[in-house]
Parts: structure tokens; C-alpha cells; sequence
């Protein structure tokens, strides 16, 4: 082995300090990001003539000072656009493109990334006690974090542009059903703030969606969010552990997604979805797209799923008595390993393209 030279180390210690610095400036611009939504600073200006500091501070009601601040570091960071940069501090005006816009606030748009803002407050509410699982090999209690609006806008924009038009699709025979006017009985597990269940039914006028979890504020959120789209009478929301014998045999079709990797209890949670559509039903599981094996200095996704499941996944999923420990990067051959255990015969990986997901068929 070649040792490297006082000059190579020294590149090789500039180049990880800028990834440093990189990662320091994300983190920081992401939290003031955050601040925007949070304080309707981008309310305020979206859709407006360009506004001054002091007419953003009216209109959202913090103070002037701070707002002066905050949008001129959007100006820097590109996020915004300045008429007069030579301007006097109050009397520069600032608009937000509407592009801009509409990822940062329109949650059913397909490139919305508001939400991954939010980041900030949940690594705030839980540093402390992932510090200490770290040390004790506990896990942290999901209600620790405030996950679920974040959970939620992520995944709402992608169940809004594609469950219906390209994942259920995916399973030909529910489509074929679906199109042909059946009053399928779906199943939605860990449904989290239920928007997959209310997309489904809005889709689908003769489908009913019992919606499942076990943390009481999100099914709190679905309910309201069912009702105030006008489809609670076919979008049941229940806090359920769906490993209860009264569920065997019910459903045409079961769906899970991003839930699998985050349990406990992977197997038993897949055994009762095999028994829920012991019937002939289907069964669609969503979950992360990592890589089929682990390699050193992954791609973007990789780096951010290992992320995810450091913050939150692993620690979530590590809190009870005995957990399977999977954490966000649950490989191709660990899902199939678990839906074999569970008493699926095959698993069948859908030809559906997503950077983020892979979509698993299992078969009894």
C-alpha cells in the first residue's frame, strides 16, 4: 500500500472539510426554510407584487428586523428574486417565483419538497433521545418525534400523482376490477394522516378503505382529512393492531407503504397481511428503493435513506421488548426474506419506475 504523501492528505482533508461545509450550509438554509412555512413568510409573498421587508413583516406578522433578514439571506440562497439590490435594506422588494412556490406550498404537486423542512424541529424534538438510544441499544417511541406531517408531505404529492394512474395499475387484476365498477374492500396499513385511502376512494366510487395505525394523532388527521374531502363514509380510520384474528379473509386488496421497514415486527405484520386477504385478495407493499447491496459512497437516495434511518427509523422501530431492528435500508433479499417467513410463496418486484420506492407483490 502506497502512503500517502503530506501534499494527498492535505487535498484529501480540503476536499471532506467543503463536503463539511456543504452539509453545515443545507442544514442551515433547510432550517430557514422551515421558518418560511412555518411563519407564512412565504404566504406572504406568493402571488403578490414584489414586497418590501416591512410590508412581508405586515402581512405575516413578525417583526420587521427579522424579516429584513431572512429575506434577504432567500435572496442569496436563490430562493428568491430582488428588484433593486443596491436599494436601501427596507425599501428592496422581493418576489417568490411561483415554481418556487409551488414546491415549497402546494402539497399535491408533483415536485413539492415543503415538508423535508421539517426535518429541523424533528431532529430538534429528538436528538437527545437518539443520542441515548445510541447508547443504551433502546429504541425512541414514534410520538417522540411529531413525524407524521412530515411522513405526510412526503408521500401525499406522490399518492395525489400516482397511485392511481401508475401503482395500482401495476397489479392488472385489481385494476381490471377497480375499472369494472367492484366494491373492493381495501385495506390501508400504517396509514399514517390517510391520504392513500382518500385518493383511492375519490378514484374509486364503489371502493371502501378501512385505514389502520396505531399512533392516535395521525388517525386524529385522517379522519379530518377524510371528512373535509367529503369520502369518510368509505374511508374508515381506526387506531387497529391488524394482527387481530377479526380481520382474516376481509379484503380484496392490502396495501403498505413505507411501513414495513419501520416495525418491530416485520413478519408477524406481514403474516396478518397474508390472512387479511386469505380470500384470493392482493397485496401491494411500498416501500424504500435502496441499493440490492451495500457498497461504500452511495448515491444520493442511499446517503439519505441511512439518514433517515438513523434520525428516526431504526430508533422507531427499536422500541419494544424484541424488534427485528431493519431500519430504512431494507434490501430487495431482507423483504422477501421476511414475506417467505411470513408464508408467501413468491415475491414479485413490480415493473414500476420510482426513485425512491420498489414496489413488492407478494403471493401466497
Amino acid at each position: 500500500m502506497t502512503t500517502p504523501t503530506p501534499s494527498d492528505l492535505d487535498a484529501r482533508a480540503e476536499a471532506f472539510a467543503e463536503q463539511l461545509f456543504g452539509a453545515a450550509l443545507g442544514t442551515a438554509e433547510l432550517t430557514i426554510t422551515w421558518f418560511g412555512r412555518a411563519l407564512g413568510l412565504y404566504d406572504a409573498l406568493r402571488g403578490a407584487d414584489a414586497l418590501s421587508a416591512p410590508e412581508v413583516a405586515a402581512r405575516a406578522g413578525v417583526d420587521a428586523r427579522y424579516a429584513r433578514e431572512w429575506l434577504e439571506h432567500q435572496a442569496v440562497a436563490g430562493i428568491l428574486t430582488v428588484d433593486d439590490p443596491a436599494a436601501e435594506p427596507d425599501e428592496r422588494r422581493y418576489t417568490l417565483p411561483e415554481a418556487h412556490a409551488a414546491v415549497l406550498l402546494d402539497e399535491e404537486h408533483p415536485f413539492y419538497s415543503g415538508a423535508l423542512a421539517d426535518i429541523a424541529p424533528v431532529i430538534a424534538r429528538s436528538l437527545d433521545l437518539v443520542a441515548d438510544a445510541f447508547r443504551t441499544g433502546a429504541g425512541v417511541p414514534y410520538a417522540a418525534y411529531g413525524f407524521h406531517g412530515m411522513q405526510a408531505g412526503f408521500t401525499r404529492p406522490m399518492f395525489a400523482n400516482s397511485l392511481v394512474t401508475e401503482w395500482v395499475p401495476a397489479l392488472p387484476d385489481v385494476q381490471a376490477r377497480l375499472d369494472a365498477g367492484e366494491a373492493l374492500r381495501i385495506v390501508d396499513i400504517g396509514c399514517g394522516e390517510g391520504w392513500l385511502g382518500i385518493y383511492l376512494a375519490e378514484a374509486y366510487p364503489n371502493v371502501t378503505v378501512d385505514a389502520f395505525d396505531l399512533d392516535d394523532t395521525s388517525v386524529a388527521l385522517a379522519r379530518k382529512h377524510a371528512a373535509d374531502r367529503g369520502v369518510a363514509d368509505r374511508v374508515r380510520v381506526e387506531v387497529r393492531d391488524v394482527s387481530e384474528p377479526s380481520f382474516d379473509g376481509r379484503y380484496d386488496l392490502a396495501i403498505a407503504c413505507e411501513v414495513i421497514h419501520d416495525l418491530a415486527d416485520p413478519v408477524g405484520a406481514l403474516t396478518a397481511v397474508r390472512r387479511m386477504t386469505a380470500d384470493g385478495g392482493a397485496v401491494l407493499i411500498i416501500d424504500e428503493k435502496a441499493a440490492e447491496s451495500f457498497s461504500p459512497s452511495g448515491d444520493p437516495i442511499e446517503r439519505m435513506l441511512y439518514g433517515f434511518s438513523i434520525l428516526h427509523c431504526l430508533p422507531a422501530g427499536r422500541d419494544a421488548e424484541t424488534s427485528a431492528a431493519t431500519g430504512t435500508v431494507m434490501r430487495p433479499d431482507v423483504f422477501e426474506r421476511y414475506a417467505r417467513e411470513a408464508g408467501f410463496s413468491s415475491v414479485e418486484v413490480l415493473d414500476v419506475d420510482h426513485p425512491m420506492f420498489r414496489f413488492y407483490r407478494p403471493r401466497a
